[in-house]
């Protein structure tokens, strides 16, 4: 089974209101009941949604809450927790009139209350969110009555909605519930949390009152299995009925099991070296531009990813308006490589790198091996540190200490998103340390362009600075899958639009 995900252009649809969709889906579930168990490949780190930072969490916390806009299978924005909105014609207020009716899996009723208490909490720099960036242009935040949101901007930032649609921003929770949102998540999604083993495993159950019909299954257990093997072993004997990162070089072997099928989708992740700008010598752009002219992208992709994907010189999702089409792989030329580092200062052998790869990846710990050799031929030692995920994300992630190591991003579609958030000196992905004043304008400019073409060609100029500099490494566009259970329907209605979340709601066991 495929699904074909198509990248659209979001504008904000000024001086419009825009109605939500009537809920419809409380009568369409072909069988109900049974626990669906699910083998998801990493650990969950923190559950509070505004502070998570792994798309692999929010993979989970986006079943347990709903924001007030979403974006539809085709990257149309639409209500959710809004029955509908107005956006002024100045661009500059939002009106949000709530549905009535929603609960919270606390009982609590859904109020205006509680979308100013969420967004004040993500605002405020004492909570850490990481998309605390979405709301540096709101100036303030009104509630005329219990149904009605006003979202007043100090500037015109035209991918706001798209980013309230996008992972998580614009989630809502309880009021008073920020501090105990980590440990148990309370949303008004269709499915609420019951517990969380650390390190083993998280169950969600239906929540019978959620507005837009309860989900079909009863319960769902993701199972937080890192090793690849151990995920398709389960998923083979029946113990799971799902597994998500299947392993590349067993795709075929799935599909060939009368008992099982892959869900595929192609190109939504981009997979990238990162440098660490807070260790030597990734300052100096001579050393970045060596280690990018040192590795063959085609063979890497061959050799750690059995061709599972595309190379790509951009971050940027293939199919959008902004894709810069322009940019090439730069050619494998040790040659080149050794001579701008000597360039920089570096002599053979003076140069030792440790790249630390998570486990939870193997085709990161595989890449890393392809370039040993690669690196030795440039003159410089290369080390690997294979990590588990927690260890990653605590290294890595939280902690900046890396010279080098190797990360999926998705490809989502949303521009401020990607770009803002992985390269503009404050965003809340850019944990490589890049401060690079010409992007921090740029996509400050992109905030700001009305014009879709006009901003679609702020984002070009945004990849080809990062290019440029190699402020990243891009190696390929990874194909996504998932791989399942015969008797397991609904899998059309899994993966959303973008290409990241998965939602259950419409999910069933036969």
């Amino acid at each position: 089974m495929k699904r074909r995900f198509i990248n659209k252009s979001i504008s904000v649809l000024v001086g419009t209101m825009v109605l939500g969709l009537s809920p419809t889906f409380a009568e369409n579930c072909p069988v109900k009941g049974g626990t669906l168990i699910w083998g998801h490949s990493e650990t969950t780190q923190n559950l509070y949604i505004h502070q998570t930072g792994t798309i692999s969490t929010g993979r989970i916390l986006q079943n347990i809450h709903d924001g007030l806009v979403t974006a539809d299978e085709n990257l149309k924005i639409i209500p959710e927790l809004a029955e509908s909105y107005q956006v002024s014609s100045d661009g500059l207020s939002y009106t949000f009139n709530l549905r009535k009716g929603v609960t919270f899996h606390d009982g609590s009723d859904l109020t205006s209350a509680d979308v100013k208490y969420s967004f004040e909490t993500l605002m405020d720099p004492d909570t850490g969110a990481v998309n605390k960036p979405v709301f540096n242009s709101v100036g303030s935040i009104e509630t005329p009555d219990d149904y009605t949101v006003v979202i007043k901007m100090s500037q015109i930032n035209m991918p706001f909605l798209g980013r309230l649609a996008a992972l998580g921003a614009g989630a809502i929770i309880p009021e008073g519930s920020a501090d105990i949102q980590g440990e148990t998540p309370i949303g008004a999604g269709p499915l609420k949390f019951v517990r969380r083993e650390f390190g083993n495993e998280v169950e969600l159950e239906r929540f019978d009152d959620y507005w837009n019909g309860a989900a079909c299954i009863d319960r769902l257990i993701a199972r937080e299995v890192t090793e690849p093997t151990v995920r398709l072993t389960g998923l083979r004997t029946g113990e799971m009925h799902l597994i998500n990162d299947i392993p590349t070089d067993r795709i075929d072997e799935i599909k060939a099991d009368e008992n099982l099928e892959v869900l595929s989708w192609s190109h939504g992740v981009f997979d990238f070296v990162n440098l660490n700008y807070k260790h030597e010598p990734f300052q100096d752009e001579r050393v970045r531009l060596a280690i990018d002219y040192m590795i063959d992208k085609e063979m890497l992709l061959q050799g750690a990813l059995w061709g599972q994907g595309k190379t790509a010189a951009s971050p940027g999702f293939a199919s959008s308006a902004s894709y810069n089409t322009d940019l090439q792989q730069r050619p494998q030329d040790i040659a080149k490589a050794k001579a701008l580092l000597a360039e920089a200062g570096y002599g053979p052998g003076d140069l030792k790198i440790v790249f630390k790869a998570t486990t939870n990846y193997p085709y990161h710990v595989e890449a890393a091996q392809i370039l040993v050799e690669w690196f030795r031929e440039a003159g410089v030692e290369l080390t690997i540190e294979q990590l588990t995920w927690a260890d990653w994300l605590s290294q890595v992630w939280v902690d900046k200490d890396f010279q080098m190591s190797m990360m999926n991003f998705n490809s989502v579609w949303e521009d401020d998103f990607l770009y803002y958030s992985l390269y503009n000196s404050t965003g809340g992905f850019n944990y490589r340390g890049i401060n690079d004043p010409v992007i921090d304008e740029l996509t400050e400019k992109a905030r700001i362009t009305v014009d879709d073409g006009a901003r679609a060609d702020i984002y070009r100029e945004v990849q080809q600075r990062v290019f440029d500099k190699v402020h990243d490494i891009v190696v390929w566009h990874r194909n996504s899958s998932f791989g399942a259970q015969k008797n397991i329907g609904g899998l059309d209605t899994l993966v959303n639009g973008d290409g990241a979340t998965y939602h259950f709601h419409r999910v069933w066991i036969e």
